[in-house]
């Protein structure tokens, strides 16, 4: 199969709120006809965002965001792409260090071969109004993401499609460390 451009792998429109016709048509043709989809990878170092302001405890945090949930669908029949689409459920927090009322996140959507290679990424901005709210969520639906099959006795568990914020490596090694923030009012 032959590598292709994430700009030809990925022919998606991520938007919160509304989908469009065509792309309501769209996954009710997929819901309609399933196939054996990719398997979707909430990557664990990346599934949450934390950004502090000082030492990594629960008051220096400025912002974080986390992936709650994802479902997807997707079609295919004889040699054709596999057509998938995912909606992505998004929770946002503005914490004690966080300064500005608006804060743009940042999430990414890779396609791998299973096991294997990228065989492409793309990034899409978020951008959260926190207003006088500390919470904020959202969901995101991307419509298309097309996915080559060199011949139809592939199917679409020879992939994987990835999710996860896009993380500096320090709050990838938080992350992957395990630790978590305790919330001293909680019982």
């Amino acid at each position: 199969m032959k590598k292709l451009s994430a700009a030809a792998l990925f022919a998606a429109l991520a938007a919160t709120g509304c989908a469009s016709d065509e792309a309501r048509e769209r996954r009710a043709a997929r819901e309609a006809n399933p196939a054996p989809c990719p398997n979707i990878v909430v990557l664990n170092e990346a599934s949450r965002f934390i950004e502090f302001d000082g030492d990594q405890t629960l008051e220096n945090v400025a912002y974080s965001g986390e992936v709650l949930d994802v479902t997807s669908t997707c079609r295919y029949f004889e040699d054709e792409p596999i057509d998938a689409g995912l909606t992505i459920d998004l929770a946002f927090g503005k914490g004690a260090k966080g300064v500005e009322g608006k804060k743009t996140f940042t999430y990414f959507v890779a396609v791998t071969r299973k096991n294997s290679e990228v065989i492409a990424k793309s990034e899409f901005p978020i951008e959260v109004n926190f207003g006088d709210r500390p919470v904020e969520t959202a969901r995101v639906d991307i419509d298309k993401i097309i996915i080559p099959r060199a011949n139809e006795t592939i199917s679409g568990i020879n992939f994987e499609i990835i999710i996860g914020f896009s993380v500096t490596p320090q709050q990838a090694i938080f992350n992957r460390s395990g630790k978590s923030l305790k919330f001293p009012n909680l019982k």
